[in-house]
């Protein structure tokens, strides 16, 4: 194994451990627990959920992986702050879509080859990139890994 392969081992270790972590939590946490703010006048649980599936659709994009597949959710989850859009998806719908958007994610990343991983993502120009060739599509897994993170320590204060 080179140092590029071993690098997005890593990467994708910690990845798909906390998608893993993620699921885990969500799966013992019921429809009217997400209903509930995480803290007073903080987020709920829905919108996290709701959130974490509009970034990871972006990824699509940055990745120059194909389009959206629920533009519906950009508005409502992150350009709209909890509670200021007065009809959102069910948690139900949520839960489906969370699956979904995983499945193809870990189909479309599968096919990458590690050198690919740290060509430049969409939101870099090339100029940039020769400047910054650390604003690789790898670094958009890292910090989306971080992220999710982020959101599954917030969302464990509901169970």
């Amino acid at each position: 194994m080179n140092s590029k392969q071993l690098i997005v081992k890593m990467v994708f270790d910690r990845w798909y451990a906390s998608i893993k972590n993620w699921d885990a939590l969500l799966n013992v946490i019921t429809d009217a627990q997400l209903e509930k703010e995480i803290a007073a006048g903080k987020n709920r649980g829905i919108y996290l959920l709701g959130h974490l599936i509009a970034v990871h659709d972006d990824m699509l994009l940055l990745l120059d992986m194909g389009d959206k597949i629920y533009p519906q959710l950009h508005e409502p989850f992150l350009r709209s702050t909890d509670k200021t859009i007065a009809q959102i998806p069910s948690a139900k719908e949520l839960r489906a879509n969370w699956t979904e958007q995983c499945a193809v994610l870990k189909q479309k990343m599968d096919h990458l080859t590690p050198e690919q991983w740290f060509e430049k993502h969409t939101a870099v120009t090339a100029e940039d990139f020769i400047k910054e060739p650390h604003r690789n599509k790898l670094n958009i897994i890292i910090t989306r890994t971080t992220h999710l993170a982020y959101h599954t320590g917030q969302l464990v204060l509901l169970k």
